[in-house]
């Protein structure tokens, strides 16, 4: 009898176990082996992961916002962090730029295949530097070959044309895409059809056509009229044709006229600069062999004198 009064115990207390279950089934239950497994776990495992709080650095949270929604303040244009972001390029972006304007290819635009409407103002402004000092030292390295071997003549470097020279390559880098935006846009507003550039793709694009020359005038110093003049057609060949196929899609929809105007002055532009260049910095071969014409005057006149003195 014991024993049936036992198991009836038993198994009663599991039925009010299962009832208990059955009333509380949303509760939450902890069994022991999940507590003993706890135990073992390692410290490092029980941490419970940070907790990041936003408001610890709200200046990083808006920055994180800005750059994510993609609408970062833009500087004013008179701060130097405006003009910063013009000289922000990569080193592989200026290489395929400069290649690009050397290698004209028929169909393709300039501005859309290397500019990506990022244009630059870090290689034009260098390019133009390394221009204006070559031109300088090339025309005066020409000058002292002209006149080498005679006894007569003295060299005297000439600085003044490190001036003339930037003042000259300067102006043509920044007025002449001033005068085609200003074209462009003036044009715009009648043809609707018409691809626009903004300014600074216009410098960009004259700024790097202006590389080949570089080459060019440090063939100039070769005592070769034919040579140096083969130069400027070839430099003229590839630059200009860069600035056409870049310049004759935002002007092919306009009439024909002003179309062809545009290019010509492009075209006439771009050869005055290469031409005035050379024929003022580097002088011609048909110069007298012999010295300058002050010391020449002067020579005459002190054999003028001695023939006067010697009829006395």
């Amino acid at each position: 009898m014991a024993s049936n009064t036992d198991f009836l115990l038993q198994f009663t207390e599991f039925d009010e176990a299962d009832r208990a279950l059955e009333d509380s089934r949303d509760a939450t239950t902890i069994r022991i082996e999940d507590t003993d497994t706890e135990r073992h776990k390692p410290q490092k495992q029980r941490r419970s992961a940070p907790v990041m709080s936003f408001e610890e650095d709200p200046l990083a949270n808006d920055d994180q916002t800005e750059l994510l929604s993609g609408q970062k303040k833009s500087a004013p244009f008179w701060t130097f962090e405006y003009y910063q972001t013009f000289f922000d390029v990569e080193t592989h972006q200026v290489k395929e730029r400069i290649l690009g304007s050397l290698l004209p290819w028929p169909g393709k635009n300039f501005v859309r295949l290397y500019i990506h409407n990022n244009p630059d103002l870090y290689g034009p402004f260098w390019i133009c530097a390394t221009l204006v000092f070559v031109i300088a030292i090339c025309g005066n390295i020409s000058d002292f070959l002209v006149y080498l071997g005679n006894p007569q003549y003295k060299y005297v470097p000439e600085f003044r044309k490190v001036t003339i020279a930037a003042t000259a390559i300067y102006s043509y880098a920044w007025l002449v895409p001033l005068f085609l935006w200003g074209v462009l846009v003036w044009r715009n507003s009648k043809v609707i059809n018409m691809v626009s550039y903004s300014f600074l793709e216009i410098v960009c694009v004259y700024g790097y056509c202006l590389a080949i020359y570089i080459p060019a005038v440090v063939l100039w110093i070769i005592p070769n009229e034919a040579v140096r003049w083969l130069s400027i057609a070839v430099a003229l060949f590839l630059s200009g044709s860069v600035l056409v196929l870049t310049f004759w899609p935002a002007v092919r929809d306009d009439q024909p006229r002003v179309a062809i105007a545009i290019m010509v002055a492009i075209v006439v532009l771009h050869t005055l600069l290469a031409v005035g260049c050379k024929a003022y910095f580097f002088k011609t071969l048909e110069v007298e062999q012999t010295a300058p014409v002050g010391i020449q005057t002067n020579s005459s006149l002190s054999s003028l004198n001695r023939s006067t003195v010697l009829t006395r």
